[in-house]
């Protein structure tokens, strides 16, 4: 009975032990937490044709945007938050 005897003594109970969970890598590169807690995004549709939209739009497509509230939940859960 030597395995036995080894399986009791490397101290880990394999069925209580919980998981560790792995970060969505996409969504990893895709959004950031700011200081305050909330997830930070870039902005759709600046990418090509530019030439053919407002100066102003391109301007303000370039800043980041915060997730919708109805998003949040999902979006934490893939980055483990």
């Amino acid at each position: 009975m030597p395995c036995d005897e080894k399986r009791k003594t490397d101290g880990l109970d394999k069925e209580n032990v919980v998981r560790k969970r792995k970060t969505n890598r996409s969504a990893a590169k895709r959004f950031k937490v700011t200081g305050t807690g909330r997830i930070a995004r870039r902005r759709s549709h600046s990418r090509h044709l530019l030439t053919s939209k407002p100066r102003k739009r391109v301007r303000k497509l370039t800043s980041p945007a915060l997730v919708s509230r109805a998003d949040t939940k999902r979006v934490k859960k893939m980055l483990n938050i």
